[in-house]
């Protein structure tokens, strides 16, 4: 049948398009700072949906062999039947895509939604150029209805590729306030204690910690380690539950132990437990902050003895120092006056590297040169004044990355590690005392 010359089957592909089911979104990228809750969200809605999905954490699957592997042998568990899937052997993306599909037909969810949630996703940039924009992509080059979700601690921008790639839908997970982390912790009180004493404990723990840790998993720790501690005067009938100031009193100062060993975990718990019991001063604890000493990157240190070269040695000193093979060296005039006066040394001779110093004048005799001998002038030692006395000297910042070049055994990338370690504010510092 036709219509003005046009056929009706194009209509008819389109009702058949029409009532097919709709794909769900492709790719949704969550991201916001550790310990905001999008791995405990995405794990809890899955699940309590009983939605199929696959949940996978990038560190753990390191390369993309390791990665591809891992998702299909989670989808092979999909099925209630078979609750160890045999391993999957998977090398490329290619072999990924066909093997995906496969696993879909013999699993039956053609007609669902299959999620591949990948945890710290950030690792998918130390991967192959093609992972990434593959899982972006997963949805069409199947063409099966599934869903990469990717959960990262950076932004979108730091992932997206020169080449370019399909953008995914973005979700940002803010970080918890003061009052959500008085809420999450207050729900892990021990039965044997009221709500409400719990609450005020946080309360007190949130107005110390709150400004230097914000991270949830931290905060737990935090609340678990120094409650013993807070309990103390409770147990001993010196207090109860409602008197906050002599509880506040008998804590604060373990409180502002616990700050010195934040994110550290220098001790094990049990440790920490011990010196609280016997009321153990900071210095008494055998970690990293114990010690006077402060270790510095690896390249730092070598930073600092480059800047430290640079500053105390003349510029024209570089190629004899740093250099194999830095040629035949010119004789100032003052070595040559010198050898003169010291018999010489022509052709032959014994070279003398550096000036022996001349012999201190004694006492009341008038000071003069070596050379001219008038009166009005220091010696030639006298006019040697030390680098040292006189003070570093600025130097620019290709010097002293060609000095850092040389010194380091290995070779070493101009990346923006090296020059990050090199603008940072403890680099100054240091450079101060030079």
């Amino acid at each position: 049948m036709r219509t003005g010359g046009r056929s009706v089957r194009r209509p008819r592909k389109a009702a058949c398009r029409v009532g097919r089911q709709h794909f769900s979104f492709p790719s949704i990228f969550i991201y916001g700072h550790t310990s905001s809750g999008k791995t405990y969200v995405m794990q809890t809605l899955l699940e309590t949906l009983e939605l199929p999905h696959v949940f996978v954490n990038c560190v753990e699957c390191f390369t993309s062999r390791l990665l591809l592997e891992e998702i299909l042998t989670q989808l092979q568990n999909l099925s209630s039947e078979n609750k160890h899937g045999s391993h999957v052997p998977c090398d490329t993306f290619n072999d990924f895509v066909r093997l995906f599909k496969q696993e879909i037909i013999t699993q039956d969810l053609q007609n669902q939604t299959v999620y591949i949630v990948l945890d710290k996703a950030e690792q998918l940039r130390e991967m192959e150029a093609n992972v990434l924009p593959g899982f972006l992509r997963l949805q069409e080059m199947t063409d099966r209805n599934v869903t990469v979700i990717f959960l990262s601690e950076i932004v979108w921008e730091l992932f997206r590729p020169n080449t370019g790639c399909l953008e995914p839908f973005t979700l940002y997970f803010p970080d918890y306030s003061i009052g959500h982390l008085q809420k999450i912790l207050s729900h892990y009180h021990p039965p044997e204690y009221s709500a409400d004493f719990y609450a005020a404990y946080i309360n007190i723990l949130l107005g110390v910690f709150y400004t230097v840790c914000r991270d949830l998993k931290e905060l737990r720790h935090l609340a678990a380690l120094n409650f013993t501690k807070y309990c103390e005067p409770v147990v001993r009938g010196e207090a109860n539950e409602r008197d906050t100031r002599r509880l506040w009193k008998n804590i604060e100062s373990h409180l502002k132990k616990a700050m010195q060993t934040v994110y550290l975990r220098e001790i094990s718990s049990s440790q920490w437990e011990r010196i609280q019991q016997d009321d153990g001063e900071p210095g008494h604890l055998k970690g990293l902050s114990a010690h006077a000493h402060v270790e510095l990157p690896y390249y730092s240190k070598f930073l600092l003895i480059a800047a430290y070269l640079a500053s105390y040695n003349p510029a024209r000193t570089d190629k004899r120092f740093f250099l194999k093979h830095h040629g035949k060296i010119k004789k100032t005039n003052f070595l040559k006056k010198h050898e003169k006066a010291n018999g010489g040394c022509g052709k032959g001779g014994q070279h003398v590297p550096w000036p022996t110093p001349l012999p201190a004048a004694p006492i009341g005799l008038e000071r003069r040169t070596a050379d001219s001998g008038s009166r009005d002038r220091p010696n030639l030692r006298m006019r040697q004044t030390s680098n040292h006395l006189l003070g570093p000297k600025p130097f620019p910042l290709d010097r002293l990355l060609a000095i850092l070049y040389s010194i380091v055994d290995n070779k070493v990338a101009p990346t923006a590690n090296i020059f990050s370690q090199v603008s940072t504010d403890l680099l100054g510092v240091f450079l101060l005392y030079f």
